[in-house]
């Protein structure tokens, strides 16, 4: 099997597209936009980004072997003077996804897209470890999930890739239609609709019609979507999809997830019926949460035909995702690190994990801001006050001024709880006051910065 190239008749395709020193130019099976990562025989494509211009680094792309590069059109004298074949467009941004969307095309692998208000990052990683275990995956890393990143993913497959497992983010509208026209998916998933992105998306409505662009985009390919039932909007909408496997713990569906019980430190004991298979297994990872993102990747993972015995090696092989429900134990504390973002939904999950768990009885809560949720930010806050009751052994310390909404609902229904207006009084409770023999959560949105507090804990507990 040969190797995947971009070719001159491919250039001319782009929209707009000039190309100077045709005569030189050879089909590439390398494109780069970090100059860093250039090696012999790329194509370079010099993007503008928030902090840098890829056009300044041109000469070190060069310099490390690039044979070709893309530029904007009003740059061109500025690099007329280089020997290589030049191509210019009116936005190299929008030219690299383009390229990308001929890659793509190129590709004989299966490309699998998942997004939803919470979990797809975890759904991701899921998916790619079970699948491993039949097929060679290429898999988004990190949180490559934008306009940038799912280009990038797409672009670092090969000829001999199998498997394409692409996370697709948004805040705002055109986010995903836009990137769902490049994956192109052959399977897509939205793992839930939630209170995410509501300042910009405005209602659950508007997140699902944002979102479902690559369940669209999806059956326009013949492929196969996965509705999750538990959802009520995506339920809702679930009648105007023809291919569909449909998964749920709750009501008649596809692919049926049942919590059998829980360990002592809160992972989930489940079991997951499809058709003829019944497969059962205690889970490596924590939450609920995690339990309902597992029956999302088994959907997946048994439609692309995998045997229980390949899924249930596969999920031992799974591990929590750094800052999301990432579990720390010490001898005097175990410390629940899902700092890496906030949602209403992912806190009521986080605290029900730490309710579960029964290592210590103390509980403490640490919870910062919610960001991006709108004219609906004090109430959703204040609504969290559902999920605790008073009790002797529970602890919230909130921060943040979002926070404070919750802090004095707690109050009215007598639930000890502790606002700190300063982040530094905060810190020093958290280094001084008498919190061993408990269980810890820290959460909160990523501009909150929580992960400092989840350090002065770690140092306080190794």
């Amino acid at each position: 099997m040969g190797k995947l190239k971009i070719t001159i008749e491919d250039l001319f395709n782009i929209s707009g597209s000039e190309i100077f020193n045709p005569v030189a130019y050879k089909s590439l099976s390398s494109i780069e936009i970090d100059s860093r990562k250039v090696k012999k025989g790329s194509l370079f494509v010099a993007i503008k980004g928030e902090k840098f211009d890829g056009h300044n680094f041109i000469k070190d792309a060069i310099k490390n072997g690039s044979a070709a590069v893309v530029i904007e059109s009003k740059k061109l004298k500025r690099f007329r003077f280089l020997e290589i074949p030049v191509i210019t467009v009116d936005d190299t941004t929008k030219a690299f996804g383009q390229i990308a969307g001929i890659w793509r095309d190129k590709l004989t692998a299966k490309v699998i897209s998942i997004t939803g208000s919470n979990g797809k990052t975890t759904v991701k990683e899921m998916v790619s470890m079970l699948l491993r275990e039949k097929y060679t995956v290429v898999k988004t890393e990190a949180n490559n999930n934008n306009h940038i990143g799912v280009p990038l993913t797409i672009l670092s497959s090969n000829a001999k890739s199998e498997v394409v497992v692409l996370e697709q983010g948004t805040n705002h509208f055109g986010e995903i239609p836009y990137s769902a026209k490049i994956s192109r998916p052959d399977y897509s998933l939205i793992t839930n609709i939630g209170d995410a992105h509501l300042e910009f998306l405005k209602s659950k409505e508007g997140i699902f019609k944002e979102k479902s662009a690559l369940l669209n985009e999806t059956e326009k390919r013949n492929g196969t979507v996965f509705l999750n039932m538990d959802d009520p909007v995506i339920r809702k909408n679930s009648g105007i999809y023809k291919n569909k496997i449909t998964y749920g713990f709750k009501g008649r569906v596809d692919v049926k997830g049942k919590i059998l019980g829980h360990t002592d430190d809160g992972r989930a004991e489940i079991q997951i019926i499809y058709k003829k298979k019944k497969i059962k297994t205690v889970l490596p990872v924590y939450g609920e949460s995690n339990a309902n993102n597992f029956l999302a990747a088994c959907s997946i993972a048994l439609k692309l035909g995998l045997t229980n015995k390949e899924i249930i090696v596969g999920a031992q092989k799974i591990k929590s995702v750094q800052g999301r429900l990432y579990l720390k134990k010490y001898k005097d504390a175990i410390v629940i690190d899902d700092t890496y973002n906030a949602s209403p939904a992912s806190i009521r999950s986080a605290v029900d994990l730490l309710k579960k768990i029964k290592t210590f009885k103390k509980k403490v809560v640490v919870l910062g801001d919610v960001f991006e949720l709108g004219a609906k930010s004090a109430r959703l806050h204040k609504d969290l006050s559902e999920i605790f009751s008073a009790d002797k052994n529970m602890t919230v310390l909130t921060t943040g001024a979002m926070m404070k909404h919750l802090h004095k609902q707690l109050r009215l229904k007598k639930v000890r709880s502790i606002h700190f207006y300063l982040r530094e009084a905060l810190s020093l409770y958290l280094q001084y006051e008498e919190i061993e023999n408990a269980v810890i959560l820290v959460k909160g949105s990523r501009g909150m910065k929580m992960e400092e507090f989840v350090n002065i804990l770690e140092k306080r507990f190794e």
